[in-house]
């Protein structure tokens, strides 16, 4: 780190959790954000302003006027523009030190196999279970930790799935595929705007937590979170043997 950025870094060096060798493999590490809307705004800022040195943002939507009321990455001059690209410009203005990768395409099946084994972390910012469940098989393929996050009316959902150690759970264990759970959208359902942000933000942390060394101790645990009380429960997920994913007899 040169002397500017041991400045700008000074708070996270000040931890003893972290130090200048955290703060150096979070410079040396590749984050892939897959969504770029009211959980990746505050991913990717809060990736970019603690310095993950290149981050990855997948999103093939474009900035709506409906979007600003909790999509904190954008404004109202670019409304209108695709959202990788807006949420490259927001982290910019703040940290000039990460390489930030605007991917204006939807997240199928090939660009995730192109892009999950090059990061060292997945965060699924995404709405649909479609896209979720692309993005768990991927990471399960390919061996990579992913932070999903979820968030509805005024109830959240965290959780880290990590194929890298043999009997975690993954996405599907949860949520299985064939389930046929009903989708919901933000459209239709509403969401309340700071509970994204607190979703958001918490996935942020606990992928700085896995770049930085310190790990994720929600590896195994699904966190709700009710906006109402404000009230967080936190519930243990064993692996699935039959998972048609990650259960052994699927490799």
């Amino acid at each position: 780190m040169d002397d500017t950025q041991l400045l700008r870094y000074s708070r996270h060096i000040l931890l003893n959790e972290l130090g200048v060798e955290g703060q150096e493999q979070l410079l040396a590490s590749h984050a892939l954000v897959i969504g770029a809307g009211g959980l990746g705004s505050p991913v990717a800022l809060y990736l970019g302003s603690a310095g993950v040195g290149r981050i990855t943002v997948v999103d093939h939507d474009t900035v709506d006027a409906t979007n600003l009321q909790r999509q904190i990455a954008h404004t109202l001059a670019r409304v209108g523009s695709p959202k990788a690209a807006s949420v490259r410009e927001a982290v910019a203005a703040i940290n000039p030190d990460p390489q930030i990768h605007a991917v204006v395409q939807r997240a199928d099946e090939a660009l995730l196999d192109e892009l999950v084994p090059q990061a060292d972390v997945v965060l699924d910012c995404t709405d649909n279970f479609h896209t979720r469940h692309l993005i768990n098989r991927a990471c399960v393929r390919h061996h990579k930790p992913l932070v999903s996050g979820a968030a509805i009316r005024m109830d959240g959902q965290l959780s880290v799935f990590d194929a890298r150690s043999p009997g975690n759970p993954c996405y599907a264990c949860v949520f299985p595929e064939d389930s046929g759970v009903e989708e919901t959208r933000c459209a239709t359902m509403g969401v309340f705007a700071p509970l994204v942000g607190i979703v958001g933000t918490m996935q942020a942390a606990e992928a700085l937590k896995i770049l930085s060394g310190l790990g994720s101790r929600l590896v195994g645990q699904l966190l709700m979170i009710d906006g109402r009380d404000m009230a967080f429960n936190t519930i243990g997920l064993p692996q699935n043997p039959q998972c048609s994913v990650c259960g052994a007899p699927h490799g």
